[in-house]
C-alpha cells in the first residue's frame, strides 16, 4: 500500500449541488455507462466513502451486533473471491469480463449467509444501500474537465488511491481513464 494517496473530499457543491451536472445514462452503450461509472469512482472517491461511512455509522448505531456480522461476512467473502480470482483462471476470467455480476454474486451469497444468521435488514441497509447510493450516483454524475484529468493522472500511474485499488482488484484497471 506504499504510495497509495488518498484524493481530496470534493466540495459538496462539486458532489451533489449547483455545479453538479446529471443526466440519465444511455443504457444502450454499456461501455460508456461503465466507463462514467469507473471514472466517477475514482473522481469522487472520498465523497462516497464518506457517505458510505455516514449510513454505516448510522445502521451501526441502531443494530451493531448485525452490522458487525454483516461485515465480517461480506469482507470473508470478497477477500475470498478476489484470492480466487487471482489463483484460478476461469474465476479470473469471469471477474473480468463480468464484473457486474460478480459484485452481484458477492453480494448474493452474502445475503444468503447474513439471513441464514438472521441480519436480513443489517445488511441491506447497512451494506447494500450505501453500495446502491454510490452506484447510483455514479451513473448519473457528468463528468467534468477536472474529473477526466484527475482520472487520466490515476490511469497512467502517477497517482494511486484506494478506488483505484479497490478496482484493480474487481479486474477494472484497464478501464479507468478511458
Amino acid at each position: 500500500m506504499a504510495g497509495v494517496q488518498p484524493p481530496p473530499l470534493r466540495s459538496l457543491d462539486d458532489f451533489l449541488l449547483t455545479s453538479a451536472r446529471f443526466a440519465v445514462p444511455d443504457v444502450r452503450d454499456l461501455d460508456r455507462w461503465n466507463h462514467r461509472i469507473i471514472n466517477n469512482l475514482l473522481y469522487y472517491q472520498s465523497n462516497y466513502f464518506l457517505s458510505a461511512l455516514i449510513l454505516l455509522l448510522t445502521v451501526g448505531y441502531m443494530r451493531p451486533f448485525q452490522l458487525l456480522v454483516g461485515g465480517v461476512v461480506v469482507t470473508v467473502l470478497f477477500l475470498g473471491f478476489v484470492w480466487a480470482a487471482e489463483n484460478q483462471a476461469p474465476i479470473r476470467r469471469f471477474r473480468r469480463n463480468h464484473p457486474s455480476i460478480s459484485v452481484f454474486a458477492i453480494l448474493l451469497i452474502s445475503y444468503l449467509f447474513i439471513s441464514v444468521l438472521g441480519g436480513v435488514a443489517v445488511f441491506l441497509f447497512g451494506i447494500a444501500f450505501p453500495i446502491l447510493t454510490v452506484l447510483v450516483h455514479a451513473s448519473v454524475r457528468l463528468r467534468s474537465l477536472k474529473n477526466k484529468l484527475e482520472n487520466k493522472l490515476e490511469s497512467i500511474g502517477l497517482k494511486r488511491t484506494p478506488m483505484g485499488i479497490l478496482l484493480e482488484a474487481l479486474g477494472q484497471e484497464q478501464e479507468a481513464g478511458s
